[in-house]
């Protein structure tokens, strides 16, 4: 291990990780495409694509430029009073977009799901309407690790040491066929009285599980949102910018949300971004003499230069090239890939969806660590938790690499498989 790993590891306390029988770390020294470089000479190639953000490769020289630059006349200012071109330049874009038209930049996903939910509470408050104070959420749904976000995050999920601590809400199954979209709806009814806001991951539920549900089922929640004078707020910060397939997952449905979660790939994953963005009507409920009618929130990083000028980068990147069609390239890929697993002893489902593949035991592996160390070996990086071993390379990701990952992934299922 490098000297600076030696003395470092003592003091490092790692995200989602029992430190007292976690295995260490791999370190990292540079990383180039869809590659990481360790310490120890060895080349991995990343099938997560960065926690799902790395959307064009590591280091873009496009984005790699477009920070330096920034960074050589404008590091960081408050954007309290203060206004600069890249923040500015880039609301415009996200707008153009997302046709919502009002962007509220923060420095993280899960403040961007925390500021949505602010959005969505005080618009009804505004209103004269503070009975309207519950969000509906739904099982195996996830977004993110503040407060708020645990709140409207499935109940079963990673947060049980904070459930007695966080906001009480609705938390319902998302439909799966008529029957339980009748019995959905009729809950909605019976509750919308008290409801500010519905939160989904559209198409997706990462997180939680890797589940998927349709467009249609989308589209039916938004019409009910509709129906009853509830906010709809997608938070598209794994699905947006073209990991299930189109732009933004809610394109797919049809629909266009009052309030929009964006972050991971806004930047191309290579420095922290997110925001959330609401319609001219949400943000008219916010328009008043009366100051305590403003939004008060205010992250210290929020629109930094540095991060916003890699994100117009980012977005150039995606008008520049068809994401529709890397993203086809790999969905076929992926099904055709993954097909072979499905029969196999201890395998639940294989689904694809998107630049998405997931591949779902009966039962959670009892050495999770274990299968992540036989991907290591095989020179690929994948990071499979619970019962999801999943696929989410970066989109760029070239034909051959992606085939190594689908090759390792046969492998040390198939190898688990056989010892079960």
């Amino acid at each position: 291990m490098p000297e600076w790993f030696q003395a470092g590891a003592p003091h490092i306390w790692l995200p989602y990780t029992q430190m007292q029988t976690a295995p260490d770390a791999l370190p990292v020294v540079s990383a180039e495409g869809c590659r990481l470089r360790l310490a120890d000479g060895r080349e991995i190639i990343d099938g997560t694509a960065a926690w799902w953000s790395m959307c064009h490769g590591y280091q873009h020289p496009a984005i790699v430029q477009a920070i330096h630059e920034q960074s050589q006349t404008l590091s960081h200012v408050m954007f309290a009073g203060l206004a600069h071109e890249s923040a500015y330049r880039l609301a415009a874009e996200l707008a153009q977009l997302t046709g919502l038209e009002r962007v509220f930049f923060s420095d993280s996903g899960s403040t961007s799901v925390e500021v949505a939910l602010k959005m969505a509470l005080q618009y009804w408050r505004n209103q004269g309407k503070p009975r309207k104070s519950k969000i509906i959420h739904f099982t195996h749904g996830y977004h993110g690790d503040t407060f708020g976000a645990m709140s409207v995050s499935s109940r079963d999920g990673f947060h049980t040491a904070y459930d007695s601590l966080t906001t009480r809400h609705f938390q319902l199954d998302i439909p799966e066929d008529e029957y339980s979209m009748a019995e959905c709806t009729d809950m909605i009814a019976g509750i919308a009285d008290k409801t500010a806001a519905l939160i989904i991951e559209p198409l997706v539920q990462g997180a939680g599980g890797m589940k998927f549900h349709s467009p249609d089922v989308l589209a039916a929640l938004r019409s009910l949102c509709r129906d009853h004078d509830i906010l709809f707020i997608a938070d598209e910060i794994m699905t947006g910018f073209y990991r299930t397939g189109t732009r933004f997952a809610c394109e797919e449905a049809g629909i266009m949300p009052d309030i929009i979660c964006v972050g991971k790939a806004l930047t191309g994953g290579h420095i922290g971004l997110a925001a959330t963005l609401a319609s001219a009507d949400v943000f008219a409920g916010f328009l008043s003499d009366d100051s305590q009618h403003a939004l008060m929130h205010g992250p210290t990083f929020m629109a930094n230069p540095i991060a916003c000028a890699a994100a117009l980068a980012s977005c150039q990147l995606f008008a520049a090239s068809d994401y529709t069609e890397h993203a086809a390239r790999i969905e076929t890929q992926l099904r055709e890939g993954l097909n072979p697993l499905r029969p196999l002893p201890g395998i639940a489902d294989v689904r694809v969806t998107g630049a998405i593949g997931v591949v779902e035991f009966a039962n959670a592996p009892t050495d999770i660590f274990a299968l992540r160390a036989e991907c290591v070996k095989r020179g690929v990086w994948l990071r499979p938790f619970g019962t999801c071993f999943y696929l989410m390379p970066p989109l760029v990701i070239e034909q051959g690499e992606l085939q190594r990952v689908i090759d390792v992934t046969c492998e040390v299922i198939t190898d688990w498989s056989q010892r079960l």
